[in-house]
């Protein structure tokens, strides 16, 4: 196997001489560069596995440099080193494609995971099991090959994830894949529903805790950023922690390290952070529910899941997986569906997306007798086209929904009549309905009128 190379771009020789050294120790070689123009002839001459770049240079800026790699070297990871508490730099810096950073004044051990993680993204994914390997996002709509393109993308780089989208539109498969294809896939992916978890619990539940610290504390305990150690954590409806524990994850987040219940030591931890809601940060930050700074800091790229309804021709491959799934984990054969059938379900607008799909299949499954599903095995009204249908008729649907998809569905109807009545004029509407251009945006995405 070839020796890894490495592009170190920064002006101060202390800097050069500590990266030169630490690599030379990992069997890594390295090529110096002490400005852009040097950096853009060694790139020029030589293929590399890393680069890794100072913010400041003395003919440009390090941000520069990044979007030149990711524009003109897409497969080679670059990094950046910021000044000590710099996040905006940093932030910066992986928006523009940066693969991750580095603080000044260096941490060894933060450097050598860094250019470890960076190394295995040429690796093969041979360690992956078959069915890890398996796991994709089914369908070929452009939506969906939009995101499978977006999330190998992100699977590049260790900037924090925000995906949001409807309840049921496979956040967790979405971020499971983003670890997968990625150079932590050999470590944990540890996923936590938020909302789950009591508010007294969440501390040691994310933190770990130490024996005594509080009653029925009989033993130490590691918390899930230990448990994830090395790979991701997922939090999932990330909106739903409470304000104190938001504070406490941030500083986590920041410090690249937790401090366990009862504890007076710091224990660091080497996680990517991907998170996840269904529900709008932008208001929960404007209500007072959620930390403005926190989220900034998680959500670097934001990866929206498209809603089946805007796909429906996605939903016979999606059907057709569900039941093969089915007939694997079950006794019964699998279940074909009949070309009525399948015209039922793709007229039908999935308020509950793939998870809802799945429940019907699942259900008309265990409940068909013949092997060939038929329309009245899948218990849906005759669904018509949404705009279609009469006021009286949708206000008697959107009152079988739960409550959440009730209030999507109003969100839609009242978008609808205000995007009409303005010609689809976008700041008009933002402003007749007291919200931001931004967050309209936001919600044409979500509801899938974009």
């Amino acid at each position: 196997m070839s020796k890894a190379h490495l592009l170190i771009v920064d002006d101060e020789p202390d800097i050069l001489e500590l990266v030169t050294i630490t690599c030379a120790r990992m069997g890594v070689g390295t090529q110096r560069a002490q400005t852009l123009a040097e950096a853009h002839h060694h790139l020029e001459q030589q293929a590399f596995d890393l680069c890794l770049t100072d913010m400041r240079l003395p003919d440009g800026n390090g941000i520069d440099l990044v979007r030149l790699i990711t524009k003109q070297y897409p497969n080679l990871p670059v990094a950046m080193l910021t000044a000590y508490g710099s996040m905006d730099s940093a932030v910066a810096a992986m928006k523009a494609g940066a693969f991750d950073f580095v603080s000044k004044p260096v941490d060894l051990q933060v450097l050598r995971n860094l250019i470890g993680a960076a190394l295995k993204l040429g690796a093969p994914a041979s360690s992956a099991t078959p069915d890890k390997q398996s796991q994709t996002l089914i369908g070929d709509s452009a939506a969906i090959r939009e995101t499978r393109a977006l999330i190998a993308k992100l699977a590049r780089n260790q900037a924090p994830v925000f995906i949001t989208g409807e309840s049921g539109t496979g956040k967790e498969l979405a971020a499971r894949l983003i670890h997968l294809q990625g150079p932590r896939r050999e470590y944990p992916f540890v996923p936590v529903n938020c909302g789950a978890i009591p508010a007294d619990l969440m501390e040691t539940e994310l933190f770990g805790h130490r024996k005594g610290s509080f009653t029925g504390a009989v033993s130490d305990q590691a918390g899930l950023f230990q448990a994830a150690q090395g790979g991701t954590l997922f939090l999932d409806e990330i909106a739903d922690l409470p304000l104190p524990m938001q504070v406490k994850l941030l500083r986590a987040i920041q410090q690249k390290s937790v401090r366990p219940v009862g504890s007076e030591t710091e224990i660091e931890v080497d996680v990517r952070i991907i998170s996840a809601s269904h529900r709008n940060l932008d208001d929960e930050v404007e209500r007072g529910n959620f930390r403005r700074d926190l989220y900034y800091r998680i959500d670097v790229i934001e990866l929206l899941m498209p809603p089946l309804r805007s796909r429906p021709e996605d939903i016979p491959p999606l059907a057709d997986h569900i039941l093969s799934q089915i007939a694997e984990t079950s006794t019964t054969p699998k279940r074909q569906l009949s070309d009525a059938a399948l015209n039922r379900l793709t007229a039908h607008s999935f308020p509950g997306n793939v998870r809802e799909l799945q429940n019907l299949l699942e259900r008309a499954t265990a409940l068909a007798d013949d092997i060939k599903l038929e329309p009245e095995d899948l218990y849906l009204p005759a669904d018509r086209p949404i705009q279609a249908r009469t006021k009286a008729v949708q206000a008697e649907e959107i009152d079988r929904q739960p409550l959440g998809d009730q209030l999507d569905e109003i969100e839609r109807r009242a978008i609808l009549e205000t995007l009409d009545a303005t010609h689809w004029n976008r700041t008009a509407v933002a402003k007749q309905l007291g919200m931001t251009t931004r967050s309209l945006r936001y919600r044409l995405n979500k509801l899938g009128l974009s």
